[in-house]
């Protein structure tokens, strides 16, 4: 039997000179799904995971009347900027005086809450901490009572307490906690789809609410953007919120690139992958990646010209 003569390479090489072109558009697909592959997990771990339930739901064993305690979500409605509120100085200041120029993030809470309102206040302080942004250069933070027995002197103490959770002190003028009358507050409630009941506290006494938990992302010029339900919040799901209701005012080319990325769920209030996004993402790279190697593999080369070869004499 003969022997079957060894592949040599350099001779391959030699004869095909565009050999190499097959393997190299190989290695840059092969890229390309590595890098779609580790991007994939990436987006899935910050936002993914297991979903929360739908806003507002409640337990089939809970009591009738809670089943009025929850909050239906009106995305894209305008908030009633000319409600009559009274700021914590004792000021009178409309809604709308907090609007204009930055998102908002908007919390309906009541100061004589010993439970469930410190809850969300201290998760919001936390997140929105962790951020990156900066409250009355980035947005601005507006904590309403839907409590009318409620007073502006109750304001100022809650709203000490939360700068001291949010961590910075100097952002006083960009955090507003107001109280105000039944009509501002049933108007404002009406817009988020906030529900609310009155029920009884330790000592019997109809002094108590049972309400949903929930943190309101709204644009700047008034209209329901994301709401995000719960006492603990994801900070990059609330930059995202914030840097979207923007219009991209704020944030960074990585939170753009995230936004393009990912899409908000409304039933979760969390920020999901969008595969078919990120899959034309790749295609695009993948694309540019075999374009460029086309170019290149077209080009004369430079550099190095040799001179035409003479007859040899006989």
């Amino acid at each position: 039997m003969e022997d079957v003569p060894a592949f040599n390479l350099r001779t391959i090489r030699l004869h095909t000179p565009f050999s190499s072109f097959g393997s190299r558009l190989c290695l840059s697909a092969s890229i390309a799904a590595l890098l779609l592959a580790c991007f994939s997990p990436l987006c899935h771990a910050q936002y993914g995971g297991a979903r929360n339930p739908s806003m507002g739901t409640t337990s089939s064993g809970l009591p009738s009347y809670l089943k009025h305690a929850g909050i239906a979500q009106n995305l894209n409605r305008k908030l009633p900027l000319s409600a009559a509120y009274v700021d914590s100085t004792g000021k009178p200041v409309m809604l709308g005086d907090y609007f204009g120029k930055r998102p908002v993030v908007l919390a309906q809470v009541y100061f004589s809450c010993g439970m469930l309102c410190p809850q969300v206040m201290h998760g919001a302080a936390d997140a929105l901490k962790q951020t990156g942004l900066k409250a009355g250069k980035d947005y601005e933070i507006v904590i309403a009572s839907f409590d009318p027995k409620d007073t502006a002197q109750q304001a100022a103490g809650e709203k000490q307490l939360f700068l001291s959770w949010l961590g910075n002190p100097t952002a006083a003028s960009g955090v507003h906690f107001l109280t105000g009358q039944q009509p501002s507050i049933d108007a404002l409630s009406s817009a988020t789809g906030f529900h609310y009941v009155r029920v009884p506290g330790p000592d019997g006494k109809m002094d108590q609410f049972a309400h949903s938990a929930v943190i309101i992302v709204a644009t700047p010029d008034g209209r329901l953007s994301k709401y995000f339900a719960g006492i603990q919040y994801q900070p990059r799901d609330l930059r995202l919120a914030m840097v979207d209701a923007s219009n991209h005012k704020i944030g960074s080319v990585a939170d753009l690139f995230l936004l393009y990325c990912c899409s908000y769920n409304p039933s979760s209030g969390r920020y999901t992958v969008s595969i078919l996004r990120v899959l034309g993402f790749a295609a695009c790279v993948t694309i540019l990646i075999i374009l460029g190697m086309l170019y290149l593999l077209m080009r004369k080369p430079k550099g190095r010209n040799f001179p035409p070869s003479s007859p040899t004499a006989a």
